[in-house]
């Protein structure tokens, strides 16, 4: 199984920017994905995800209201709609999808096993 994360890039503070997670080797049923993100020296950090069954969400609570977790069936992504971007929003952020997760450790990186390369989102002020 391969993740592509895709879509970072540059944009303005209250700006938005979609990003995407393809899978290949698999698809996505079955799984649950979640969207992280990293700062230099900092930890890996939960931002949102989603069981592709279920469609069940789970959001960071810095994100509420701002980023959507959201799946295409015809694309067979993942993707993560990111508004009113802010500059602590400044991350490179990674897609990662493991059929073994459990409700209670969606938000815990250590629960998924295949992991996507990271896109910088990046936003001005």
């Amino acid at each position: 199984v391969q993740l592509q994360a895709s879509g970072g890039g540059l944009v303005q503070a209250e700006g938005s920017l979609r990003l995407s997670c393809a899978i290949s080797g698999d698809t996505f049923r079955g799984y649950v994905v979640g969207w992280f993100r990293q700062a230099p020296g900092k930890e890996r950090e939960f931002v949102a995800g989603i069981r592709w069954n279920s469609r069940i969400t789970l959001y960071k609570d810095s994100v509420k209201g701002r980023f959507t977790i959201s799946r295409d069936n015809a694309k067979n992504t993942v993707d993560l709609q990111m508004n009113s971007l802010k500059p602590e929003d400044t991350r490179v952020y990674y897609c990662a999808a493991d059929r073994g997760v459990i409700s209670s450790t969606i938000s815990d990186s250590r629960a998924y096993h295949n992991w996507g390369q990271g896109t910088l989102v990046t936003v001005s002020s």
